[in-house]
């Protein structure tokens, strides 16, 4: 940070007005990112020039065009002249960071303001995440659907490097080995355990461990060879955005009886046309059920199941469990007649 560079106090209330819609994502420019940080604009894409290879593929980081600058200059209150300054005049168009790329601003970024500042930008997409979802009859559903896909998988990465950090001891050659030159350890440390207070939420314990939810779910279906089976009255679109990550070849059965209609046909369709090499059979639990199951390659040496405390479409939302039965035999005669069920046929 340069000195005497000002700093802009950011808040969850004004950070909205720094985000914009471009090539259909939500974005933030680099020379508003640099005031919120305070740095100068150059020392700021220096930084990042530095860490290039965190930032490869533009679903972290692109420059505008010149017809895109044009544009924001017509929708915005500014004017982005090329000059020899840098803010609201500029010798270059800007760079745009998606929300995914500004989670990796973070790991680059050091010291005590930029924590204070990520925490606020994390929360703000979260809180506008969490106002689309509780206003959804406001926009399209399938636009409905790609957010909530989207979002998903924003927090299963950002949770999976919490993860990591939490057993480097244990795991360091494998977090290295997976994350190679884009993440390393030392990078996140000290942000990622900056998160972890009194506001986080998502997280349940699983098999003795806090983690979130999201990579809970993930840990658990990647173990499957060939068929998960999710026993769950209670499901939603979250649900399916859950079993996405499922190995290819593995096959799923739902069994349910979409208690309340929150899965819907179309959300499904989508699902499905997003998601193409998932294969899913959606079967009736004749409203027998009241906890939830999710049972690994039934019927194989390799047979799992474990016990989940809450819907996976609320996983998270309250303090709840999974934890594997290593007695699966006694659930025999309750899976082999959800086996003999009927089609579950969706509105």
């Amino acid at each position: 940070m340069a000195e005497g560079t000002a700093v802009a106090i950011v808040s969850e209330e004004n950070i909205p007005d720094k985000i914009y819609i471009i090539r259909g994502q939500k974005v933030m420019l680099d020379f508003e990112l640099a005031e919120i940080y305070g740095y100068e604009t150059k020392n700021f894409n220096r930084q990042v020039k530095n860490n290039s290879a965190k930032f490869e593929g533009d679903d972290f980081m692109f420059q505008l065009t010149d017809e895109e600058v044009e544009e924001l200059s017509r929708c915005k209150n500014f004017t982005l002249n090329r000059g020899t300054g840098r803010g609201t005049n500029i010798k270059y168009n800007p760079y745009a960071f998606t929300e995914q790329g500004i989670y990796m601003l973070m790991t680059v970024l050091r010291g005590e303001l930029a924590i204070k500042q990520s925490r606020a930008l994390v929360r703000t997409f979260k809180k506008m995440k969490d106002y689309i979802i509780d206003n959804r009859e406001l926009i399209g559903q399938r636009e409905y659907i790609q957010l909530s896909m989207q979002t998903a998988e924003n927090v299963r990465e950002i949770s999976k490097l919490k993860s990591d950090m939490g057993s480097v001891e244990k795991q360091m050659s494998d977090v290295m080995d997976q994350l190679s030159n884009v993440v390393t350890k030392s990078d996140l440390a000290n942000m990622m355990n900056s998160f972890v207070d009194e506001e986080d939420n998502g997280w349940l314990m699983y098999n003795t461990k806090y983690c979130t939810a999201d990579l809970a779910y993930s840990e658990i279906y990647a173990q499957a060879k060939k068929t998960i089976y999710v026993v769950d009255n209670y499901i939603g679109l979250r649900t399916l955005v859950l079993l996405k990550n499922a190995p290819v070849g593995v096959h799923i059965t739902l069994f349910s009886d979409n208690v309340g209609g929150r899965l819907h046909s179309i959300e499904y369709k989508d699902f499905c046309a997003e998601y193409p090499s998932i294969k899913m059979t959606l079967k009736k639990t004749c409203g027998i059920y009241h906890d939830r199951f999710i049972v690994l390659d039934y019927g194989t040496d390799d047979e799992r199941i474990f016990l989940c405390g809450a819907s996976s479409k609320d996983a998270g939302a309250r303090v709840t469990s999974i934890v594997e039965d290593f007695g699966i035999g006694k659930y025999k005669i309750l899976i082999d007649s959800l086996l003999k069920n009927k089609n579950l046929v969706l509105v």
